[in-house]
């Protein structure tokens, strides 16, 4: 008597489960920012520290109502059993903040100057990723493509498709942008503050205006590109075999 005739085993390869470029990226997006609380909770410390500055000049105040803020939050998502990884990254932005404060005090600064000081981490830090992700623009590699790879499980496959490499350059422009800019007005208005060329208070003054007023445009209008770009929805995953 024979067993049954054996068979081979084929392996179904996982299928996307959206059917465009865009709707995946959407969603990808979503994730790794957070939605609007997300951007809201990562951007608490700067705008309380900001706010608290320049009504009291008292840079301790300015901290601790900044870290109170992060607090508030974070005790909110526990409470909601939700994910507090954006709140770690406000408090991650608090905490590199202190360091500089720490080190401008530790140069001999006032406290216009470690107020200043507050502000570089967060130049530094937008210098760094817009050049990194016009770099790979440049190069024909946006980093928002890496986006769709980690979705497919193949994170090179979606270079191989003119439209997507396409789309992926446009949203990596646009999401430098507002950084970008931030860094051209910023950059050198924190220069002549911590040079004395200009007075150290309205240093603070211009950039926090600039982070607050023009910054959070600038974000809206990025936001609102990226997702009329992603709305139109026109390009297909395509399924190749490997």
């Amino acid at each position: 008597m024979t067993g049954p005739e054996p068979t081979d085993a084929v392996e179904e390869k996982p299928q996307p489960t959206v059917e465009t470029v865009e709707a995946m990226v959407r969603a990808q997006m979503a994730t790794s920012l957070g939605g609007k609380r997300g951007i809201v909770e990562a951007a608490i410390p700067g705008v309380l520290f900001t706010i608290i500055w320049l009504a009291t000049k008292d840079i301790r105040l300015a901290l601790i109502v900044g870290g109170a803020g992060v607090v508030i939050a974070l005790a909110i998502r526990l409470v909601q059993r939700s994910t507090v990884q954006y709140v770690f990254n406000a408090a991650f932005s608090i905490a590199i903040g202190f360091v500089f404060i720490r080190i401008a005090a530790h140069a001999g600064g006032d406290a216009s100057h470690q107020a200043l000081a507050y502000f570089l981490p967060g130049i530094l830090y937008s210098l760094g990723y817009t050049v990194v992700f016009g770099t790979s623009s440049l190069f024909g590699w946006p980093l928002v493509g890496f986006m769709v790879g980690s979705v497919t499980g193949d994170p090179l496959a979606w270079h191989e498709d003119k439209q997507v490499v396409k789309l992926c350059t446009r949203l990596t422009w646009v999401l430098l942008a507002p950084g970008a800019i931030g860094v051209l007005l910023q950059g050198p208005v924190w220069l002549l503050g911590w040079s004395g060329a200009l007075d150290a208070d309205t240093a603070v003054l211009v950039i926090g205006i600039l982070r607050l007023g023009l910054g959070w445009a600038l974000r809206i209008g990025s936001f609102v590109t990226i997702f009329w770009l992603l709305a139109r929805n026109a390009t297909p995953i395509e399924d190749r075999e490997r």
